[in-house]
């Protein structure tokens, strides 16, 4: 396993040049705003997707770095949660870090193999036993499959979460164990650190 240390200044540089963009965009509509004829409800638009996209090119790179110190197995993960997402198959890959988990999951089935995208998008197929639960990995294999997490009961502000994120949430609530989640809804990618989610950008990984 690598040792951790992300060279974060890459992506500092890039996500600087978004925001700066962002900012000249927020002046051209201050000054836009002194004629009464220009309506910018689109502009706003547009900026408000250019900081969703700075939002999830920031979470898709911290991923790679929390996940590498603890999986060499970083591309077989996210070729399976792309694959996961195009075919809206809703996933939960709980990734162990350094504490144990032992005591938090009601475990599942062992599998003890080792980490394969193709491995990982059997278990979550349709109609598998396996695919309601929660694989755990451990360093580079899948230890168990149909594992059961706790559920967070933490208020979300209204807004509905399905089960999965809700149980992302409650294992990293009390563990820092990373869960990578795949909605079944939407295909919609996130993954869940310290009692947070953060949405990845699909296209975004490598």
């Amino acid at each position: 396993m690598k040792d951790g240390n992300c060279d974060f200044s890459p992506m500092k540089q890039i996500l600087k040049e978004d925001i700066r963009q962002v900012i000249a965009a927020l002046e051209l509509n201050l000054e836009a705003m002194s004629n009464e004829n220009d309506c910018l409800l689109g502009s706003f638009e547009k900026i408000k997707e250019q900081f969703v996209s700075i939002d999830m090119k920031a979470a898709t790179f911290y991923l790679n770095c929390y996940l590498s110190p603890f999986t060499d197995k970083y591309p077989e993960l996210t070729t399976s949660i792309q694959n996961l997402s195009n075919r809206k198959h809703g996933g939960l890959i709980v990734i162990q870090r350094q504490e144990s988990l032992e005591t938090i999951i009601q475990p599942g089935i062992s599998i003890g193999a080792e980490l394969t995208h193709s491995l990982l998008e059997s278990i979550f197929y349709p109609g598998n036993p396996l695919h309601d639960g929660a694989v755990l990995v451990s360093q580079n294999q899948i230890s168990s499959a149909a594992n059961v997490l706790p559920l967070s009961v933490r208020s979300t502000g209204g807004k509905k979460l399905g089960t999965r994120h809700r149980a992302a949430l409650g294992l990293t609530e009390r563990s820092d164990a990373l869960v990578l989640v795949v909605s079944e809804e939407t295909g919609r990618i996130s993954f869940a650190l310290n009692g947070n989610l953060y949405p990845i950008n699909n296209q975004g990984l490598h």
